[in-house]
């Protein structure tokens, strides 16, 4: 692959060509660099090397386990059967809701509702205003 020739190069304007060239490094801010990345203490180092034996000591007991070692069990299931009593309340209720769901309306009575505590007038307002 070859480098790309001058007139393939994108194009700067002059006058931000002008004030790259004529930049004053002076001007700047001086700036203190402080490494943040700490490096980790011998401590740290022998730590984290235990650690690393203990892991590959687990997983090669883990992977040197004899399954000729377990013991053998029943499982038993416990998922015991409603007794009586449970399936006639199963039945009542889906007798009941059998009932509502099957509710004919044009059975009920009509009724007429009748105030008994009618809202006070204009006029029972106005004098309880003045009183």
């Amino acid at each position: 692959m070859s480098s790309p020739s001058l007139k393939d190069l994108p194009k700067v304007a002059v006058d931000l060509k002008s004030q790259l060239e004529g930049f004053n490094t002076e001007n700047m801010k001086k700036a203190d660099t402080n490494e943040k990345i700490v490096l980790p203490t011998a401590e740290d180092v022998a730590q984290e090397k235990t650690q690393k034996a203990f892991t590959e000591a687990l997983i090669e007991g883990v992977a040197g386990f004899d399954v000729g070692k377990l013991k053998h069990t029943e499982t038993q299931e416990k998922n015991p059967l409603p007794d009586k009593n449970a399936i006639e309340v199963e039945k009542e209720q889906k007798q009941l809701i059998s009932g509502i769901e099957n509710f004919d309306p044009k059975k009920l009575k009509p009724t007429v509702t009748e105030e008994k505590n009618p809202l006070p007038t204009k006029e029972v307002i106005a004098e309880e205003k003045q009183a």
